[in-house]
């Protein structure tokens, strides 16, 4: 099933993300993550790569095996970072022939220690020309792209990043996956303004649910999410107690999927650091509807 598909057959959609472990361990700890999650029947599993364009070898070895063993769609990650335009052909030439048809098409980060992207010679700049190449390559494979609610980064002002985000709809993506949030009120701000720009394609929530607040410290210092103040506040008292902090996170993404799903969003895409526990407990929490 091809991204678009997800959103035209059912009233919401459900998906995961993975990223490849560095470690044996880590493997292990996947699968069973995997074997977990699969049994939540979600409509995709997505696959990240690591900095740099690194291990994409091993994102295309792990959405086939999710296909092929689990028997759900997966959905590969595919970025710019350093690669030409015949580099990022022979990937998707390798992609197309593992059988998968879902790509998540992204700009990339910029390298550590930079403050801005840069292309290689002879690759690519924006994520709009990687939604253009792939369209171009394999008309109807499904596309995904990224969405800021609370802008991106690297954006001058939020009216840029979203003129951004609309050229990378108009070169032919099938739905909008958001940077996790917390603030609900910023994402239905922006599917808001994407409404009035006459986007017509599904927005997906992206939610993070916080186990250990360190760590989702940095990722939202790296892509400027915000974390409410009285959510942190809560997490800070509770620094020193692991299962305290994954009780209060967990809780607040009840709260907050709960009200995305009664505000109508058409899906939540979950970020499971590789681990199902939390997003157990969210779905057995929330009342989500499915088709029957």
């Amino acid at each position: 099933m091809r991204i678009k598909d997800v959103y035209e057959k059912s009233p919401f959609g459900i998906s995961f993300e993975i990223f490849p472990p560095k470690t044996e361990a880590g493997d292990v700890a996947l699968l069973e993550g995997l074997q977990r999650l699969t049994a939540r029947s979600p409509d995709f599993i997505s696959c990240t790569y690591g900095a740099g364009g690194s291990t994409q070898d091993r994102t295309l070895e792990l959405c086939e095996m999710i296909q092929r063993d689990f028997q759900i769609p997966a959905t590969a990650h595919f970025t710019c970072v350093g690669s030409t335009i015949e580099q990022l052909n022979n990937w998707l030439d390798a992609a197309d022939l593992r059988g998968i048809q879902n790509f998540m098409a992204l700009r990339g980060d910029a390298p550590a220690g930079s403050d801005s992207f840069e292309a290689v010679s002879g690759g690519l700049k924006y994520a709009n020309e990687l939604v253009e190449l792939i369209r171009s390559r394999f008309p109807d494979v499904g596309i995904g792209v990224a969405g800021y609610p609370e802008k991106h980064p690297e954006a001058s002002t939020m009216e840029f990043d979203l003129d951004n985000l609309v050229r990378k709809v108009d070169a032919g993506a099938d739905a909008i996956f958001t940077q996790l949030f917390y603030h609900n009120e910023n994402f239905f701000r922006f599917r808001d303004e994407l409404e009035r720009r006459s986007v017509s394609i599904p927005v997906v929530a992206g939610i993070m649910p916080i186990t250990e607040f360190a760590r989702i410290k940095r990722i939202t210092a790296m892509c400027g999410a915000i974390i409410p103040d009285g959510l942190a506040g809560q997490l800070e008292a509770v620094q020193d107690d692991a299962e305290a902090q994954r009780a209060i996170g967990v809780d607040y993404a009840i709260k907050q999927c709960q009200q995305l799903v009664d505000e109508g969003v058409r899906g939540i895409h979950f970020y499971v650091l590789n681990k199902s526990e939390a997003c157990e407990r969210i779905l057995d929490a929330v009342q989500i509807p499915r088709s029957v």
